[in-house]
């Protein structure tokens, strides 16, 4: 008996980048999970700020004043979105291997690294726009609450430190998840992976007290990147604590998954 192989023809001019990246932004928004995510994030933001008004109008007058600002507004948006960006990079990896959508994708291209670096690029796409529109709708959120609180109420500083600082997570988050969604290639066990592991591990660390003493969980944990959302920029050692502990739990499942995916048979 032999075996019969589909060689992939070289010769052939691969589908532009940007062609690959805008069809993996359609698969985005065109099952009704994406776009039930997507609709999610941007209520549950509006919410977010609703909330926060009234709190702060319900405070004020016991308080004296309301201090409030855009800060305050575009952290806590940001908190709904760390949670739902990574389920949808999962969903933008996993889904075509579930409903057999891998099979049309890789027959068109069949050279499954360019559609791999097209999902990453969607994936950050995805994390850039979820903190543009946290932005926008924590600026709308700060000018109501400067025309209906009083001072300081409705103030506009916020530390390029922080703003760097939730950016890098949301994108950490992200390619964490991707990186299982690559390893398991099935969404629950990698949104149970993504939701449990890292909390799981850091929570093993501080339990045992030799590593607990030595900060080892800070260098192992994805969890304890506190520092970067705070309003100075890290020093040294906790940029080092953010590189290495997000290098071991984003490198390690990226590789691996992204060698499954390029060796997987597609069914």
């Amino acid at each position: 008996m032999t075996a019969t192989y589909a060689a992939v023809d070289t010769t052939a001019a691969p589908i532009p980048l940007g062609r690959l990246v805008r069809v993996e932004m359609r698969k985005l928004v065109d099952t009704r999970a994406g776009f039930w995510l997507i609709a999610s994030m941007g209520l549950i933001a509006v919410l977010v700020m609703v909330i926060m008004l009234i709190i702060a109008s319900v405070s004020s007058p016991t308080s004296g004043d309301a201090n409030i600002g855009f800060a305050d507004f575009f952290g806590l948006m940001n908190t709904p979105t760390g949670f739902l960006l990574p389920v949808m990079a999962i969903l933008l990896v996993t889904s075509e291997w579930s409903q057999r959508g891998a099979l049309a994708t890789f027959t068109m291209e069949p050279r499954r690294e360019r559609v791999v670096i097209a999902k990453l690029i969607t994936s950050l796409v995805a994390a850039l726009a979820a903190v543009a529109v946290a932005l926008i709708v924590g600026a709308v959120g700060n000018v109501i609450a400067g025309l209906i609180l009083d001072d300081p109420a409705g103030s506009w500083s916020m530390p390029i430190s922080f703003l760097t600082g939730a950016t890098l997570l949301q994108i950490a988050g992200l390619l964490l998840g991707f990186g299982f969604a690559a390893l398991f290639l099935n969404t629950p066990a990698a949104i149970v992976a993504y939701f449990i592991l890292p909390s799981a591990i850091g929570l093993v660390l501080e339990l045992i007290p030799a590593l607990k003493e030595h900060d080892i969980a800070l260098w192992i944990s994805p969890n304890s990147s506190g520092a970067l959302m705070s309003e100075t920029w890290p020093d040294s050692t906790q940029w080092s604590q953010f590189l290495v502990s997000h290098l071991i739990w984003i490198g390690i499942p990226m590789v691996f998954g992204i060698r499954r995916i390029m060796r997987a048979e597609v069914k």
